[in-house]
């Protein structure tokens, strides 16, 4: 069976001038709300390029295809969303548990903030998932939340690190985007990832409390 074709979602070319910045920058605001108007499989470049008031061959001189255009959202998306938890998660001047709780306290608002945006980002996601690129993104945060394990469960193998990563990151990840789609008040997302927040390190406690040497 023949492997289905990844798609290609490198920029074209850099910009390297202020003008050509600032185009770039057009398309890419334009984009973002061409998505949330019309959602992934109604996003076209023909569309991008009307809404940043260009036509569709300067949009070409710097993407490709759509599937590039929606991949530059999701990383820079991705990109912040990173630093913020790289910052909470590293800061070994602060306890473990209450870097967990901060960071998911953070991410949630970060959700809930932008949930149009980030719905359609979703949505967007099967057409460029298996790109090389996409799967890089993704290996970033597991490398954060496996380093992180190293202060959490100090005793603990790499196998354990590795579980208790994969499972932090998968309620995070699941429980943000179902609340983001609930429409709740910042007090409300807030209770909630304080809640989720304590579930995970009770969960960690019991995992670290199980590592000990007796």
């Amino acid at each position: 069976m023949a492997k289905s074709r990844q798609p290609v979602i490198s920029a074209r070319k850099k910009p390297r001038q202020a003008r050509s910045t600032r185009l770039v920058a057009d398309i890419l605001e334009a984009s973002a709300r061409v998505l949330v108007r019309y959602g992934a499989h109604r996003f076209t470049t023909a569309r991008v390029a009307e809404a940043a008031g260009i036509s569709v061959g300067s949009l070409y001189q710097y993407f490709p295809n759509k599937e590039a255009i929606l991949f530059r959202l999701q990383a820079e998306e991705w990109g912040q969303t990173m630093g913020e938890l790289h910052r909470i998660l590293g800061d070994a001047s602060v306890p473990p548990f209450a870097r967990l709780r901060a960071a998911v306290r953070t991410f949630f608002r970060s959700e809930c903030d932008e949930a149009a945006f980030r719905s359609a980002l979703e949505e967007a996601a099967p057409l460029y998932r298996e790109a090389p690129e996409s799967r890089a993104h993704a290996e970033q945060g597991r490398h954060l939340m496996e380093s992180f394990m190293k202060d959490a469960l100090p005793d603990a193998s790499l196998r354990e690190r590795a579980f208790a990563a994969d499972l932090v990151r998968l309620v995070m990840s699941s429980a943000g985007k179902a609340i983001s789609s609930q429409n709740r008040s910042r007090p409300e997302v807030d209770d909630l990832a304080a809640a989720i927040g304590e579930m995970l390190c009770a969960y960690l406690k019991t995992a670290r409390a199980a590592n000990l040497p007796s």
